[in-house]
């Protein structure tokens, strides 16, 4: 579990075929802009709001693997060495939730529809994939490529986001433009919200209509 609550950039120093023989998996070998401290092999790490397994971490270089399910729902799979990616370490009990709750389970990729510069401020919309059409409200929260976002205005398919200058500091999110793929996750509590709530209309009765009087 994590919070939407970037710590810190990563440089990809590598993308190669992972060893695991499963075809099409990918090796990313990060280099951080510094170490992440008690991070030991089989830690979970979001790498640009995916939950991915260290399997080699040697002082500030880490690397993870990617199985093809996950390389085609986001967009590490697009990843080249020289690229940048934001990074959270797990949640750890007692840790404060200065974001909110955010699996890095990644619902689907998005791509950026539009992009306001005023002042030091940015304005971003986002486009969202048909399987997440009407995920997002106003006021509530979304993940960004790893980044807790609230929601500034939605719609049934698309969302815009208001980044301060410390987000664009922190993120790579000042750097996208029009068209850039993204990728995305719900809020959580949401998502079973909505997920219990289309079983129940689905399982519930037709509505029974009195028949008119003759």
């Amino acid at each position: 579990m994590f919070t939407g609550i970037v710590t810190q950039r990563a440089t990809v120093q590598d993308v190669v075929p992972a060893p695991l023989g499963v075809p099409g998996a990918l090796r990313l070998v990060l280099a951080l802009e510094r170490p992440m401290a008690g991070l030991v092999v089989g830690d979970s790490v979001a790498v640009d709001g995916c939950c991915l397994t260290a399997v080699s971490v040697v002082g500030s270089t880490v690397a993870f693997e990617a199985i093809p399910e996950t390389l085609r729902k986001t967009t590490l799979g697009r990843r080249r060495a020289g690229d940048r990616v934001n990074l959270e370490g797990a949640l750890r009990l007692g840790d404060a939730l200065g974001g909110h709750l955010v699996q890095g389970h990644v619902d689907g990729v998005g791509s950026v529809g539009g992009v306001e510069r005023t002042g030091d401020d940015v304005r971003l919309r986002i486009a969202l994939p048909d399987a997440m059409r009407g995920s997002t409200i106003a006021k509530g929260s979304v993940t960004v490529d790893g980044v807790s976002l609230t929601v500034g205005e939605s719609d049934e398919a698309s969302f815009t986001v208001y980044l301060i200058p410390h987000t664009l500091a922190a993120t790579g999110l000042g750097e996208k433009r029009v068209g850039d793929p993204v990728n995305l996750e719900a809020d959580v509590v949401g998502r079973y919200v909505e997920h219990h709530v289309r079983r129940a209309l689905s399982a519930a009765p037709p509505s029974y209509s009195r028949p008119e009087p003759a």
